[in-house]
């Protein structure tokens, strides 16, 4: 029985010898992995903010251009509609403007001011709301 008891701590001091015998396992390569990780995610979050504060930079330096130009949109419908008018009125050059500018898709469509024919398209319309 002795020696049975013998082998038992053989092997138990061999088996505590094996563990003497290695290394810490080491965290190193994960921890280089996680600061490689972290490096990355901050750079592209830098990267992104610059970006960002320069396309503010960029849309606030157009606003005035902008403005600029719905401003002269607007004067441009405006000539357009008095041009339309005088056109409607029966002036030959008013006309031939209007019909320049309707080739080159840029006029605008001429308004109808004939209120018997909105009159009977109006009730249809409610006519046809009643009937749903």
């Amino acid at each position: 029985m002795a020696e049975e008891n013998f082998d038992t701590r053989d092997d138990g001091d061999e088996a505590s010898a094996l563990h003497s015998d290695q290394r810490p396992i080491s965290h190193l390569p994960f921890i280089i992995t996680l600061v490689a990780l972290l490096l990355y995610f901050a750079f592209q979050t830098l990267s992104l903010l610059t970006e960002r504060a320069n396309l503010g930079s960029v849309k606030s330096n157009q606003d005035g251009a902008l403005q600029e130009a719905q401003k002269v949109q607007s004067q441009f419908r405006l000539l357009v509609s008095k041009t339309g008018e005088l056109a409607d009125q029966g002036h030959a050059g008013a006309k031939m403007i209007m019909e320049g500018l309707q080739r080159q898709g840029i006029g605008f469509a001429p308004e109808t001011k004939t209120p018997a024919k909105s009159e009977p398209s109006a009730p249809a319309k409610n006519e046809s709301k009643a009937a749903k």
